[in-house]
């Protein structure tokens, strides 16, 4: 799932752990580890908040292209 790989690119791209992100998404460690699991999916206000905070665009998120451009 294009959505789980990305998740785990960006973040590790930053160095941050889950729970550094969790807090920054202000979710639960256990939900963000649901994400990159593919356990789950996030709903669309959770994606603008990932997209937000890497700086890239929800198609980027979600594998709909390979341009992480806003």
């Amino acid at each position: 799932m294009k959505l789980v790989e990305n998740l785990k690119k960006l973040r590790k791209e930053r160095h941050i752990t889950q729970e550094e992100l969790s807090i920054a998404l202000e979710i639960s460690l256990r939900t963000y580890g649901r994400y990159e699991s593919g356990e789950r999916e996030p709903n669309a206000s959770i994606l603008w908040r990932m997209a937000d905070f890497y700086g890239v665009t929800i198609d980027y998120l979600v594998g709909r292209t390979d341009s992480k451009g806003m």
